[in-house]
């Protein structure tokens, strides 16, 4: 089985709360749920994981260096402020696909610059929650499993 890291950035626990004319109704543990029976189907295990905290998300890539197959990371606010962010991800060697709910490139200006990007293999945005499931199948393609 492969093991794949889902890492989800700052408010992403509000999903579903928090301005749902952007993000929708679904529910951060909607999304897990979906990822997992996915994942199932995909032969991957996961590690789902939300923080409002930029050192938690840098300590889980440092994790997944050592056995993940993949990371799918939705960096919320830290996509276009964590240099830190960047740097442990340059040091995972493995591939990074980089989802948003929202189409970042249709937001505020600010919004349209990313550091993930520098490092992610793939970047999917403003097509919803859905998103997730292409990454975990990129992931899947990309690793041969």
């Amino acid at each position: 089985m492969s093991l794949v890291y889902v890492l989800n950035g700052p408010n992403l626990n509000l999903l579903g709360k928090r301005q749902p004319q952007i993000y929708g109704h679904e529910t951060l543990a909607d999304v897990e749920a979906d990822c997992r029976k996915l994942a199932a189907e995909l032969g991957q295990t996961l590690r789902f994981h939300q923080s409002n905290r930029e050192y938690e998300i840098i300590d889980w890539i440092h994790e997944a260096r050592e056995d993940a197959d993949g990371i799918v990371i939705n960096p919320g606010a830290f996509t276009h402020t964590s240099i830190a962010i960047l740097d442990a991800l340059n040091a995972f060697e493995k591939p990074v696909i980089e989802v948003h709910i929202s189409n970042i490139h249709k937001r505020e200006a600010f919004r349209h610059h990313s550091y993930v990007s520098l490092r992610a293999d793939g970047v999917i945005a403003g097509l919803g929650v859905q998103g997730y499931g292409l990454a975990l199948r990129r992931i899947a393609h990309l690793t041969g499993a």
